[in-house]
C-alpha cells in the first residue's frame, strides 16, 4: 500500500490549502481513511476520518473550518482547509483506518509520508 499526500505549503493566516492523498494498492473504497497533523515536538493529531459509506468526524480544533472529502474513482481522500491559523502549522499525514478508535493513531496501518502545512500570523 502506498499513500502520496500532497498541496501543503505556506499560506498567511485565514487563507486556505487543499490537500490531497492518493492511494494505491488498496482497495480503497472498502476503508475509512483519516488525516491526522504532528506540530514540531507534539504528538501526531487527529484531525478528520471519513468512512467508507462518507460519514465525516472533525477534531473540535477545526470542526467548521476544515472538510474531507474522498473520491473513491480516484482513491483520493481531500482535507480542504480553510480559515487557517497559525496553529494548524503542523505535517500532515493521511491514514489507512484498521482498528476501533478514530483518534488513536495506533489503530492505523499505513500512513502517508506527510506534506507540511506552514500558516504565517
Amino acid at each position: 500500500v502506498q499513500l502520496q499526500a500532497s498541496g501543503g505549503g505556506l499560506v498567511q493566516a485565514g487563507g486556505s490549502l487543499r490537500l490531497s492523498c492518493a492511494a494505491s494498492r488498496l482497495t480503497f473504497y472498502n476503508y475509512d481513511m483519516a488525516w491526522f497533523r504532528q506540530a514540531p515536538e507534539k504528538g501526531r493529531e487527529f484531525v478528520a476520518v471519513i468512512t467508507m459509506n462518507g460519514i465525516r468526524y472533525y477534531s473540535d480544533s477545526v470542526k467548521g473550518r476544515f472538510t474531507i472529502s474522498r473520491d473513491n474513482d480516484k482513491n483520493t481522500v481531500y482535507l480542504q482547509m480553510n480559515s487557517l491559523k497559525p496553529e494548524d502549522t503542523a505535517i500532515y499525514y493521511c491514514a489507512v483506518f484498521m482498528g476501533e478508535r478514530y483518534f488513536n493513531p495506533d489503530n492505523y496501518r499505513y500512513w502517508g509520508q506527510g506534506t507540511q502545512v506552514t500558516v504565517s500570523s
